[in-house]
């Protein structure tokens, strides 16, 4: 009896055995679960039909579940169907028998569905405004996901869930401009993070990949790091618009072709705001067009209407609170590529940039001091510097051309980019006149000093002369006084003075005061003054021992030579009141008064033009000047073969109209002034002085004067009157 009780037990418990392996390897098929698995899901969602087909089963004993599969099946949600390519379920034995939600895990295996679809789904199932808003971007796309979901004893959906799955041709359309097409990418998705890879997409046409991003969920924020590359990515001006909000940027940038490799990572919160930005790029920038925002004429000649970058290496890193950039490559400002290095920080104070050009085939001057780079040099400019609150603060600008050096350290600028303070300003070059320049600048306490050997002052004044508007020239933001001791001082190439000693005191932009003396060779002097008395008149005062070098400045007088200078101006209110005179020199050519001349025919007259020049004895100009109208009371002249009379204004660049009275016919008047006591009456003594003249009216453009004469005229009272006060003057 015991042997067949064993027998039995052993008999059964092969039995057994067989059908757990039987159930754990093979399974069965049965309908029996379907209701109950039904049942269960409508538990969690009443609104949710589920279609079952026959359920293979197989016993997981180790677990004590069993693991049931059904295929091609289909769930259905308010007429939403979502087709399946299967469905698995983990049924919980213990929970079973126990007559409890027996559901402990289920998988779902989808076909290839439509994304907007399936966003609809989850939105009907899950109410979440995020879900609305990406269906409404979401114009294109298919999707292929398997989904794991385990549940607790109660039948609640646990916060461990899976996704995997594929999107592949996915599009995004946002705000009817920013197209994002071609959307492919490996996805798993869990409670705790998303992980995107091999991620590829066209942004309005432009490929990008994302090799990897993950998403990391630390307590209500997301972590987001990846990586993102392009190649050769072509933006266009068009492009640039559609995808930058202008107010991002303030150049026109016209086109950009580039590669780069990017690593990023930043948070996002519960109101989907990007926060704590992080990027490191190393970027290839092959081409970058930008329109040229730079008024750079006066240093770059043949500066174009585009800047152009080329061959650029550009290292780019982006933090919480700085970005930093660093670069080199080619630029084109003119004609040919120059080479650029640059460095620039930008942190919460403001920003660090220090940079460095290098131009060997380009032009390149600086108008003011005359500088002209040689055609086979090669120069380098450096700028260091800081930005703080629209303040810019230089540490260093330099430039550096074989033996010749300008620099300028510590300029510090207003946000109105006006100069605040300088410490220090250095040059030491040849000016394209063959000018040897070497002068230094240097701050002492509150006020400067210039002091050096020489330096070329011609285009410094031929800028102030031809200043058609001062407040143009208004550089400084603070008041001082400056200090000159200067060797020696070129007015131009040909003429120089030496020992340049005095002061200057400029407030409010204005030169309040100012005392300048300097020596010719041969002891002449010039001096220049200007003061400002209690009745708040700023009284000029300029003596020069030569004339010629003041005089030559203008280029419609030729052959000047000889002559002293005087010059004396009261100005109050915006209104100055002149008065210029030239003593004892001869001139070769005036282009008006040759005319004059020719068209009087007196013999004799227009050959002294030809010859040793006329001269003059005496030159007397008092005008008086406001806003850009010159009103020239009298210009008087008189020598021994002309003497000229005449007034007038000139609206500056606009309008010149003269009328005058000329006296050539000095042989006529000589024969009048020997007739005894008559002849003393109507001329005088003196040479010069005449009863017969040319009137003449000078009227037009400055470029297209018209000249009317009346050839033979007696002279008006105040002319013969003005001639006797001034042979009164010379006696």
């Amino acid at each position: 009896m015991k042997k067949i009780i064993f027998r039995l037990i052993i008999l059964l418990s092969f039995i057994f055995l067989s059908l757990i392996l039987y159930l754990s390897i093979i399974g069965v098929k049965t309908k029996n679960f379907n209701s109950k698995i039904i049942s269960q899901i409508k538990s969690i969602e009443p609104d949710i039909e589920l279609k079952i087909n026959d359920v293979s089963a197989k016993l997981n004993l180790f677990k004590f579940k069993i693991d049931a599969k059904t295929v091609g099946t289909n769930l259905t949600y308010q007429n939403n169907v979502i087709q399946l390519e299967n469905i698995k379920f983990k049924i919980s034995l213990r929970s079973l028998i126990n007559r409890e939600f027996a559901l402990s895990e289920i998988s779902l295996s989808s076909k290839s569905l439509l994304i907007k679809d399936f966003l609809r789904f989850l939105n009907l199932i899950k109410k979440d405004p995020k879900l609305f808003i990406a269906e409404k971007f979401i114009e294109n796309g298919y999707l292929i996901a398997d989904l794991k979901i385990e549940f607790d004893q109660f039948g609640k959906i646990k916060k461990n869930y899976n996704i995997n799955g594929i999107i592949n041709d996915g599009r995004i359309n946002i705000f009817n401009k920013k197209r994002i097409d071609k959307i492919d990418f490996i996805f798993q998705i869990s409670d705790k993070e998303i992980i995107l890879k091999n991620a590829s997409f066209l942004l309005n046409d432009k490929g990008i990949l994302i090799p990897e991003l993950i998403a990391e969920r630390k307590n209500n924020e997301f972590l987001v790091s990846g990586k993102l590359r392009n190649k050769n990515l072509i933006i266009k001006e068009k492009d640039i618009k559609d995808l930058i909000d202008k107010k991002f940027y303030n150049v026109d940038i016209k086109e950009i072709i580039f590669s780069s490799d990017n690593e990023f990572k930043f948070k996002i919160d519960q109101k989907l705001r990007v926060k704590d930005l992080n990027l490191i790029s190393n970027i290839n920038l092959d081409l970058l067009r930008i329109d040229n925002f730079l008024k750079l004429k006066n240093f770059f000649p043949k500066i174009k209407e585009n800047i152009v970058l080329k061959n650029q290496s550009i290292k780019f890193k982006y933090t919480k609170d700085k970005i930093d950039i660093m670069g080199s490559g080619y630029v084109f400002i003119q004609d040919y590529s120059d080479n650029i290095n640059y460095k620039i920080t930008k942190d919460k104070k403001g920003f660090v940039f220090d940079s460095s050009l290098k131009i060997s085939k380009n032009d390149f001057q600086i108008d003011l001091l005359n500088y002209e780079k040689k055609d086979k040099s090669t120069l380098e400019l450096l700028i260091k510097g800081t930005s703080n609150k629209n303040k810019f603060f230089f540490n260093e600008i330099s430039l550096i051309e074989n033996k010749n050096f300008l620099s300028v350290k510590d300029l510090a600028l207003s946000s109105n980019f006006k100069i605040n303070k300088i410490k220090n300003i250095r040059f030491d070059y040849v000016d394209k006149d063959n000018l040897t320049n070497n002068i230094e600048v240097r701050r002492d306490n509150l006020d400067y000093k210039i002091a050096g050997d020489s330096f070329n002052s011609n285009k410094i004044i031929m800028r102030l002369l031809d200043s058609n508007d001062i407040k143009k020239y208004e550089y400084f933001n603070q008041n001082f006084k400056l200090n000159f001791d200067v060797e020696s001082i070129f007015l131009d190439k040909n003429n120089k003075t030496n020992n340049l000693r005095g002061f200057l005191v400029l407030n409010n932009n204005k030169i309040t005061e100012l005392d300048l003396e300097s020596k010719f060779p041969k002891e002449k002097k010039i001096k220049l003054t200007i003061k400002t008395n209690d009745k708040d008149e700023k009284i000029t005062s300029l003596y020069s021992g030569k004339a010629k070098p003041l005089v030559d400045r203008y280029k419609f007088v030729k052959g000047f030579e000889n002559g002293d200078l005087r010059f004396y101006s009261v100005k109050k209110n915006g209104i100055s009141n002149s008065i210029l005179t030239i003593d004892n020199f001869k001139v070769q050519e005036i282009p008006v008064l040759a005319k004059l001349l020719t068209l009087a025919s007196l013999q004799g007259i227009a050959d002294l033009l030809t010859g040793e020049g006329i001269r003059f004895t005496d030159f007397e100009m008092k005008f008086s000047s406001k806003d850009k109208i010159m009103t020239i009371k009298e210009i008087y002249a008189i020598g021994p073969a002309i003497s000229i009379l005449m007034e007038g204004y000139v609206q500056e660049k606009k309008l010149i109209s003269l009328r005058g009275t000329l006296v050539p016919a000095t042989t006529i008047n000589r024969t009048i002034s020997s007739i005894p006591l008559i002849g003393n009456i109507l001329v005088g003594k003196k040479v010069g002085e005449g009863v017969f003249g040319v009137s003449f009216k000078v009227k037009g453009p400055p470029d297209d004067l018209e000249t009317t004469v009346n050839p033979i005229k007696t002279l008006t009272p105040r002319f013969i009157t003005r001639t006797l006060e001034k042979i009164k003057k010379t006696k």
